[in-house]
């Protein structure tokens, strides 16, 4: 895509990558696992003319720095949020609208938290939350989130990077299978081998499920924390097709967010952003005109 600017702006400690692309009013957009900012390219190209589009590679992702050679337990849902928020500080945003997929999900709940007045509004796909409870352990779910226990061994990285061939195997597993467009990532493929056999990238996705570990064992026993619902208006589109966070673990969003569109998304799985970048850009646009007019 032209027009994409790429800057490297110091946050929270750290040194971010971020890809800019736009003008008007600023979207933050925050990627999942395992990917980084390109997943949000198609959706960029689609918004560019009616918003600010920034996307960063969260820290230990993409261009972004790794503060931690090895396996860290230093990059959860809470230290992403600071250095986003750190940024957005930093580049001088002002108010800015969110939106998130998978992981980035569980980083925007806790900037929420934090700071609900600087948030025009959350946009979500497919995110991770507290109503998923005890089903996450459910037999079935454990089969399909076995990557989560193996990231936390400390020769992961080492065994996926051991060549481009096991590093492309790894992830083309991943974005094929979660998906329901099983080409959604084809043309991108070995963009995404590139970004992960970089030094640390491997490690730096992998630590989070290290540092996740703990809050992901309290849910499955059923010990989350009671919080009052997150206020700032948020829509969350979920694909229908999704193997890994399935859309009936959506039924109790509501218990998380006060203020709650949500609708289910046909004819795709995990990445809607990427199945289907038509459809996922004209949905974040239409609910930012509506919480966020000019």
């Amino acid at each position: 895509m032209s027009g994409i600017r790429h800057d490297r702006v110091r946050a929270n400690g750290v040194e971010l990558h971020v890809a800019r692309a736009g003008a008007g009013r600023p979207l933050v957009l925050l990627h999942g696992w395992p990917e980084f900012w390109l997943t949000w390219e198609p959706v960029m190209q689609r918004l560019a003319g009616r918003f600010e589009l920034v996307a960063p590679d969260l820290r230990g992702f993409g261009e972004s720095e790794k503060p931690d050679a090895g396996p860290s337990d230093q990059a959860g849902a809470e230290m992403h949020a600071a250095d986003i928020l750190a940024l957005i500080d930093a580049l001088g945003l002002g108010r800015v609208g969110l939106v998130a997929h998978d992981i980035g999900g569980g980083v925007a709940q806790v900037m929420a938290r934090a700071r609900p007045r600087l948030l025009a509004g959350i946009f979500l796909f497919d995110t991770p939350h507290p109503g998923i409870g005890p089903r996450f352990a459910d037999p079935g779910h454990l089969k399909e989130i076995w990557y989560q226990s193996f990231h936390q061994l400390p020769w992961a990285a080492s065994l996926v990077g051991a060549s481009r061939e096991s590093c492309r195997t790894y992830f083309a597993h991943f974005l094929r299978h979660w998906s329901v467009r099983k080409d959604a990532f084809d043309d991108v493929l070995e963009a995404w081998v590139d970004n992960f056999m970089q030094p640390g990238n491997l490690q730096g996705g992998f630590n989070w499920y290290i540092s996740a570990n703990a809050g992901r064992l309290a849910i499955m026993r059923g010990e989350v924390p009671e919080l009052p619902p997150i206020a700032v208006p948020t829509c969350v589109r979920w694909g229908e097709g999704d193997p890994v966070l399935k859309v009936e673990r959506a039924d109790r969003l509501g218990e998380t967010f006060a203020s709650l569109d949500f609708a289910p998304f046909t004819g795709v799985g995990h990445f809607p952003h990427r199945e289907d970048p038509d459809r996922a850009a004209e949905a974040i646009a239409d609910f930012f005109e509506r919480v966020w007019p000019e």
